[in-house]
Protein backbone atom coordinates (compact mmCIF):
# COMPACT_ATOMS: atom_id res chain seq x y z
CA UNK A 1 0.00 0.00 0.00
CA UNK A 2 1.27 3.30 -1.08
CA UNK A 3 2.28 5.59 2.14
CA UNK A 4 0.64 8.72 1.73
CA UNK A 5 2.50 11.74 3.07
CA UNK A 6 0.80 15.22 3.88
CA UNK A 7 2.81 18.17 2.95
CA UNK A 8 2.70 20.02 6.61
CA UNK A 9 3.86 23.58 5.63
CA UNK A 10 4.43 25.69 8.57
CA UNK A 11 1.98 29.19 7.59
CA UNK A 12 1.12 27.37 4.53
CA UNK A 13 -2.75 27.75 3.10
CA UNK A 14 -4.26 24.56 2.18
CA UNK A 15 -7.26 23.54 0.43
CA UNK A 16 -9.17 20.85 2.20
CA UNK A 17 -12.40 18.32 1.47
CA UNK A 18 -13.88 17.11 4.52
CA UNK A 19 -16.98 14.78 4.42
CA UNK A 20 -19.76 13.13 6.38
CA UNK A 21 -19.98 9.15 6.53
CA UNK A 22 -23.04 8.63 5.28
CA UNK A 23 -23.12 10.93 2.15
CA UNK A 24 -26.92 11.07 1.96
CA UNK A 25 -27.09 12.84 5.36
CA UNK A 26 -27.39 16.61 5.40
CA UNK A 27 -26.46 17.16 9.06
CA UNK A 28 -24.38 19.83 7.95
CA UNK A 29 -26.39 22.29 6.75
CA UNK A 30 -29.02 21.02 9.08
CA UNK A 31 -27.10 22.01 12.22
CA UNK A 32 -24.77 24.53 10.62
CA UNK A 33 -24.86 26.68 13.53
CA UNK A 34 -23.49 24.07 15.23
CA UNK A 35 -20.43 23.29 12.71
CA UNK A 36 -20.03 27.31 12.66
CA UNK A 37 -19.64 27.07 16.67
CA UNK A 38 -17.67 24.27 16.13
CA UNK A 39 -15.05 26.31 14.09
CA UNK A 40 -14.81 29.12 16.20
CA UNK A 41 -14.02 27.23 19.46
CA UNK A 42 -11.01 25.23 17.55
CA UNK A 43 -9.99 29.12 16.43
CA UNK A 44 -9.89 30.39 19.49
CA UNK A 45 -7.64 27.42 20.18
CA UNK A 46 -5.40 27.26 17.06
CA UNK A 47 -5.78 30.09 15.28
CA UNK A 48 -6.28 30.17 11.60
CA UNK A 49 -7.79 32.12 8.20
CA UNK A 50 -10.74 30.90 6.24
CA UNK A 51 -9.97 32.29 3.23
CA UNK A 52 -12.94 30.08 1.27
CA UNK A 53 -15.88 28.07 2.40
CA UNK A 54 -18.34 26.44 1.33
CA UNK A 55 -20.70 23.59 3.66
CA UNK A 56 -22.99 21.45 1.49
CA UNK A 57 -25.54 19.17 2.92
CA UNK A 58 -22.44 16.22 3.43
CA UNK A 59 -19.39 17.63 2.45
CA UNK A 60 -17.53 20.79 3.01
CA UNK A 61 -14.61 22.59 1.25
CA UNK A 62 -12.19 25.16 2.92
CA UNK A 63 -9.03 27.27 2.32
CA UNK A 64 -7.44 27.40 5.17
CA UNK A 65 -4.14 29.10 6.19
CA UNK A 66 -2.61 28.60 9.57
CA UNK A 67 -0.78 30.95 11.65
CA UNK A 68 2.97 31.21 10.99
CA UNK A 69 5.10 28.67 12.37
CA UNK A 70 2.09 25.90 12.71
CA UNK A 71 1.34 23.05 10.28
CA UNK A 72 -0.94 21.22 12.54
CA UNK A 73 -3.95 21.62 9.87
CA UNK A 74 -5.09 17.59 11.42
CA UNK A 75 -5.47 18.87 14.72
CA UNK A 76 -7.62 21.34 13.94
CA UNK A 77 -9.36 19.31 11.98
CA UNK A 78 -9.53 16.50 14.41
CA UNK A 79 -10.93 19.36 16.96
CA UNK A 80 -13.77 20.63 14.61
CA UNK A 81 -15.28 17.21 13.79
CA UNK A 82 -15.18 16.23 17.57
CA UNK A 83 -16.60 19.53 18.65
CA UNK A 84 -19.48 19.28 15.66
CA UNK A 85 -20.24 15.65 16.61
CA UNK A 86 -20.37 16.30 20.28
CA UNK A 87 -22.93 19.19 20.09
CA UNK A 88 -25.30 16.96 17.41
CA UNK A 89 -25.12 14.43 19.95
CA UNK A 90 -25.88 16.87 22.80
CA UNK A 91 -29.00 18.25 20.42
CA UNK A 92 -30.50 15.08 20.55
CA UNK A 93 -29.58 13.87 17.39
CA UNK A 94 -28.87 10.06 16.76
CA UNK A 95 -25.19 9.16 15.02
CA UNK A 96 -24.53 5.82 14.41
CA UNK A 97 -21.30 3.67 16.16
CA UNK A 98 -18.80 2.04 14.44
CA UNK A 99 -17.30 -1.38 15.60
CA UNK A 100 -15.50 0.31 18.51
CA UNK A 101 -18.23 2.18 20.06
CA UNK A 102 -17.15 5.69 18.07
CA UNK A 103 -19.14 7.95 17.00
CA UNK A 104 -19.72 7.24 12.83
CA UNK A 105 -20.86 10.58 12.02
CA UNK A 106 -17.44 12.00 9.64
CA UNK A 107 -15.11 10.08 7.09
CA UNK A 108 -11.57 9.24 9.32
CA UNK A 109 -9.80 10.85 6.88
CA UNK A 110 -9.95 14.61 4.69
CA UNK A 111 -8.44 15.61 0.89
CA UNK A 112 -6.16 17.72 1.46
CA UNK A 113 -4.11 20.15 -1.20
CA UNK A 114 -1.62 22.45 -0.60
CA UNK A 115 -1.67 25.82 -2.41
CA UNK A 116 1.01 26.42 -4.65
CA UNK A 117 0.71 30.37 -5.65
CA UNK A 118 -2.48 32.80 -6.54
CA UNK A 119 -3.40 31.34 -9.90
CA UNK A 120 -4.21 27.55 -7.47
CA UNK A 121 -5.93 29.82 -4.75
CA UNK A 122 -8.03 31.81 -7.33
CA UNK A 123 -8.86 28.28 -8.94
CA UNK A 124 -9.52 26.60 -5.75
CA UNK A 125 -11.96 29.08 -4.46
CA UNK A 126 -14.06 29.40 -7.73
CA UNK A 127 -14.40 25.48 -7.17
CA UNK A 128 -15.52 25.86 -3.57
CA UNK A 129 -18.25 28.84 -5.11
CA UNK A 130 -19.48 27.27 -7.64
CA UNK A 131 -19.51 23.59 -5.35
CA UNK A 132 -23.27 23.85 -5.09
CA UNK A 133 -24.26 24.65 -8.37
CA UNK A 134 -21.62 21.40 -9.55
CA UNK A 135 -24.14 19.71 -6.71
CA UNK A 136 -27.29 20.70 -8.18
CA UNK A 137 -28.54 21.96 -5.05
CA UNK A 138 -28.42 25.88 -6.58
CA UNK A 139 -28.88 26.68 -10.04
CA UNK A 140 -26.93 30.37 -9.26
CA UNK A 141 -23.90 30.33 -6.72
CA UNK A 142 -25.56 33.04 -4.85
CA UNK A 143 -28.80 31.97 -3.91
CA UNK A 144 -26.65 28.97 -2.02
CA UNK A 145 -26.40 30.77 1.63
CA UNK A 146 -23.60 28.62 3.16
CA UNK A 147 -21.08 29.91 1.02
CA UNK A 148 -17.72 32.88 1.68
CA UNK A 149 -19.07 33.44 -2.07
CA UNK A 150 -21.28 36.17 -0.09
CA UNK A 151 -18.12 37.41 1.81
CA UNK A 152 -16.52 37.86 -1.31
CA UNK A 153 -19.09 39.95 -2.97
CA UNK A 154 -19.50 42.32 0.02
CA UNK A 155 -15.75 43.22 -0.26
CA UNK A 156 -16.02 43.67 -3.90
CA UNK A 157 -13.87 40.65 -4.83
CA UNK A 158 -16.32 38.99 -7.22
CA UNK A 159 -19.40 40.59 -9.16
CA UNK A 160 -22.65 40.18 -7.31
CA UNK A 161 -23.53 37.78 -10.57
CA UNK A 162 -20.35 36.01 -10.68
CA UNK A 163 -21.19 32.53 -11.59
CA UNK A 164 -24.34 33.53 -12.51
CA UNK A 165 -24.50 31.17 -15.63
CA UNK A 166 -25.26 27.85 -13.62
CA UNK A 167 -23.96 24.76 -15.26
CA UNK A 168 -24.21 26.35 -18.58
CA UNK A 169 -21.08 26.21 -20.07
CA UNK A 170 -19.38 26.04 -16.80
CA UNK A 171 -19.34 22.40 -16.25
CA UNK A 172 -16.09 21.81 -15.30
CA UNK A 173 -15.51 25.65 -13.55
CA UNK A 174 -13.00 25.55 -10.95
CA UNK A 175 -11.43 22.13 -11.97
CA UNK A 176 -7.95 21.75 -13.77
CA UNK A 177 -7.92 21.00 -16.84
CA UNK A 178 -5.07 18.27 -17.70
Amino acid sequence: MVQYRRNFAPGGTFFFTVALGDRQSSALVEHVALLRAAFRKTRSEQPFAIDAVVILPDHLHVIMTLAPGDSDFSGRWRRIKAAFTRSVVAAGVPITRDHRGEYALWQKRFWEHTIRDDGDFERCADYIHFNPVKHRLVSAPTAWPFSSLHRYIRAGVLAPDWGGGGLDGNVNFGERAD
